[in-house]
Parts: structure tokens; C-alpha cells; sequence
């Protein structure tokens, strides 16, 4: 007996990549909920487009936002997506497949991200792998804001899918700079909530680390000039991080 899944989406001002997503779905789910943090772009009328459950409410940060999302599903089954995402061709024939004999708890599969036209094929960014495909009465959203992952409970299994997940991450520099920035914030609040402190070790050798990282041992010189990019704004975004956190730390 064919399972049923649930595709679940969280969107903010997402008219650049929503119809992308829905459309990547739309064979394979047997129902798709967008949960939507009152959007003021076409987010809402684009999804009106399609059979799509349009739910808003209001964001209280990014686990939060999808755990909630993932009680609003229907079904057992549930394949988690953010709105700059898309399957490929290949993705959606693997999930097609084993949505006849449903064999383990969750699945997971590569990530692959678009970075200003280009893919990017190294720089620590790929093969990024993400558990998106879950039974979800053994997972839950956990992490740090605004850095969230699923995790399964202990003694499930889990299995890799053939296929990447798209990611539609930026458009351009400034955006990546201006999200970095952002992150940055969230993370060090985040960080300082924990009780974490920010020494100068911190602020003078993590970002130098993060780029010797993910510019040599990851290869993201082969990444070309978007590689250079990609490896200096993150480690930027590192030493940001440490910043932040040291300031929150002195008030």
C-alpha cells in the first residue's frame, strides 16, 4: 500500500522561490502545507496557485516556527522543505519509489546549493546532507537559531536517497553579507542565552580556522572565484559571531 506524505513549508517573503518548490512537490505530495509568517509579497497569492494549505503564523524563531509547522501535518510521513529549496529530478523519482515500502524511520540526501548562477561543489557546502524525510513521531526539530536540524530519537534508522535537494541560497554578495550579518546576531544571542563566553582566541583564530577549512582542506578553491567568496564571507560571518557574542558578554 502506497504511504502518504506531507510536504511542509516555511515561508517569509518568499515570491522569488515558492512556485519553484511547489511545483518540485507537487507529484510526489499528497498534501502540502505552507506555514507563513504573515508574508507582505505575492508568498500568498502564488500559493492560492496550488492545492496548498496556507497557514499563517507567527514566527518565533526557526525550530520553533518548524516544529509547530510539523504538527499541523496530516500524515505520518513528512518531508520538510524551506522555500528556497527544490527536489531534483533525480530526488523526486527516489521518494516516488519508496513511497511504495516506506523501509526505515527517515531519509536523508545531499544538499546542493546555487550560489549566484553557480553550483557550488565544495567550500564545505556540498555534499551537504539533510534529514528532511522523516516519520515524524520519532523526530523533532533541535539546533541553534538560527541553525536548526531534525533529529531522530535514538534506535531509528535511517537511510541516504539518491539525489540532491536544490537550495536556491543567494542572488547576490550583498545578499549572503547582509544574511551573514544577520545570522550572526541570532546565533551570538542565541550563544549568550547558553551561557557562552567569547575570548580573543576566539575572535583572533576561529575565523582564520574557518577559512583554512573550508577554502583548502574542502576544496573550495575549486569552487573558482565564488569559492574565494563563499569561504571569506563565512569566515566573516565567524568573527562576527565572536564579536557579538564578547559584547553581549561586556553588557
Amino acid at each position: 500500500m502506497m504511504s502518504e506524505i506531507s510536504v511542509v513549508i516555511i515561508t517569509l517573503n518568499e515570491e522569488k522561490n515558492i512556485e519553484r518548490c511547489i511545483q518540485s512537490v507537487v507529484d510526489i505530495a499528497d498534501e502540502i502545507i505552507v506555514v507563513d509568517s504573515f508574508s507582505t509579497d505575492k508568498t500568498e497569492e502564488i500559493c492560492k496557485r496550488y492545492n496548498v494549505r496556507f497557514i499563517k503564523h507567527a514566527f518565533a524563531g526557526y525550530i520553533e516556527q518548524k516544529n509547530w509547522a510539523l504538527s499541523q501535518t496530516s500524515y505520518v510521513y513528512v518531508l520538510s522543505l524551506d522555500a528556497d529549496e527544490a527536489l531534483s529530478d533525480q530526488l523526486k523519482l527516489s521518494i516516488q519509489q519508496i513511497k511504495n515500502d516506506f523501509q526505515f524511520d527517515g531519509y536523508q540526501f545531499n544538499r546542493m546549493t546555487n550560489y549566484c548562477g553557480k553550483w557550488i561543489m565544495h567550500s564545505g557546502w556540498y555534499p551537504d546532507r539533510k534529514l528532511r524525510l522523516v516519520d515524524k513521531r520519532l523526530v523533532s526539530w533541535t539546533g541553534i537559531n538560527p541553525h536548526d536540524k531534525l533529529e531522530m530519537k535514538p534506535g531509528s534508522r535511517i537511510h541516504h536517497l539518491k539525489g540532491d535537494l536544490l537550495h536556491y541560497s543567494y542572488y547576490s554578495i550583498s545578499q549572503h553579507v547582509a544574511q551573514a550579518n544577520h545570522f550572526s546576531d541570532i546565533t551570538a544571542r542565541m550563544l549568550h542565552a547558553k551561557g557562552k563566553k567569547s575570548f580573543l582566541f576566539n575572535i583572533l583564530f576561529n575565523p582564520c580556522l574557518k577559512f583554512v577549512r573550508d577554502y583548502f582542506i574542502n576544496l573550495g578553491f575549486l569552487d573558482g572565484y565564488y569559492g574565494y567568496v563563499i569561504c571569506r564571507i563565512s569566515a566573516h560571518a565567524t568573527f562576527l559571531k565572536y564579536i557579538k557574542l564578547k559584547q553581549l558578554g561586556k553588557k
